[in-house]
């Protein structure tokens, strides 16, 4: 508990040094070396810290470069940004996050190809809500974009928006989907194969030995319920029959909160789970820390795969078992589709498939149980 206490003194002091103009959106902030000094805490307790101001949008990495102030604090809800005032085409991009997690490589991705293309990038936030993406449609659309790349929000519920997707198209304008896409328009997109990577999360497990097995997933974008599917797939194929409390969902709206709560108990139980699937890597070090809590260890009590291997996987003394995510070239990959499309072609989809990287989150069950 003391050390949680003081990783949480640490957030809000460097909360406070951003909000009373000490540290200026897009400065750097101090290393970890001197946080340490300067806290009397060890690497991990910074990197707890940092790493959760980061998912919040107060910081963002740059890799070899350090930790910066989010710009994006200029403005809570960022509705429109443009990256670039260079003249030519102007092509929209809508995210659904931009300070956290994988986004800021994937945009990055995008910018670099289409500046050097000579094309406007316009950047569009929705914070994963309709409404919002539904603003970010209309204002693109009075802007005259000729080309958009979107990540959809909450992709596995029907799209209220669909109607602003078909005025692209009679419009003649070019629109990639990127992540996942909404099914009901049949959209060229740029996805990963989340079946399988859920598969291969879980077949892992399984070949260490491990049978009692629980899968953490969000089941409102099309990504989480892939996971699921590839989750069960494994458990099928390998013959293992299903028992209580082996698929635990939560949505947007609910966070983490309601899965972790429901997690807590389990864990807490006699019939505790010798593995965990998560949802992504945020998930997985949400996980770790509640283990943690609970006396356990990772992986000798409990192993834990998460997904995306974002920056995250490496962050904490436990190295995340991960599957692959390409981030910044499915940047580049969105950005040549839709110059490509601009210009008058036709290119193809693209579907990634994930590797398994296994780190030391994971262990076979016979030496958990020895």
């Amino acid at each position: 508990m003391a050390q949680l206490a003081k990783y949480t003194l640490i957030k809000e002091k460097i909360k406070v040094w951003i909000t009373s103009g000490k540290i200026q959106p897009g400065e750097k902030i101090y290393s970890e070396s001197e946080l340490m000094k300067m806290f009397a805490v060890s690497r991990h307790t910074i990197r707890q810290a940092i790493g959760d101001l980061v998912h919040e949008g107060w910081l963002y990495r740059e890799q070899g470069a350090g930790t910066f102030c989010s710009t994006n604090l200029l403005d809570p809800s960022p509705t429109l940004q443009p990256l670039r005032s260079t003249p030519g085409k102007n092509i929209g991009v809508i995210t659904t996050y931009i300070s956290d997690y994988i986004f800021p490589s994937i945009i990055r991705g995008i910018e670099s190809y289409l500046t050097t293309e000579g094309y406007t990038l316009t950047l569009t936030c929705t914070n994963n809500d309709v409404e919002k993406e539904k603003q970010c449609l209309q204002t693109l659309l009075n802007r005259n974009i000729d080309g958009l790349i979107v990540e959809p929000t909450k992709s596995s519920n029907y799209n209220p928006n669909i109607q602003y997707y078909l005025e692209l198209e009679q419009k003649n304008i070019p629109y990639l989907m990127i992540n996942q896409f909404y099914s009901q328009l049949m959209p060229s997109h740029i996805i990963m194969n989340d079946e399988e990577g859920g598969y291969l999360a879980t077949e892992h497990l399984i070949t260490l030995g491990h049978e009692k097995i629980v899968g953490l997933f969000k089941t409102d974008d099309l990504q989480g319920v892939n996971r699921m599917k590839g989750f069960i797939r494994a458990f099928r194929e390998a013959g293992l029959t299903s028992f209580p409390e082996m698929v635990l969902t939560y949505t947007t709206e609910e966070k983490y909160d309601k899965v972790v709560e429901r997690l807590e108990k389990f864990l807490d139980s006699n019939s505790r789970p010798t593995a965990i699937v998560c949802y992504n890597d945020e998930l997985a070090l949400q996980t770790l820390n509640i283990l943690r809590r609970l006396g356990l260890s990772v992986p000798e009590d409990v192993s834990i795969v998460g997904n995306d291997d974002s920056f995250l996987a490496d962050a904490t003394d436990v190295k995340l078992t991960t599957l692959t995510h390409p981030k910044t070239q499915m940047g580049i990959d969105a950005a040549k589709w839709i110059v490509s499309a601009v210009e008058g072609n036709h290119p193809s989809s693209i579907v990634y498939e994930p590797k398994l990287v296994i780190r030391n989150s994971t262990l076979p069950l016979k030496k958990v149980q020895s």
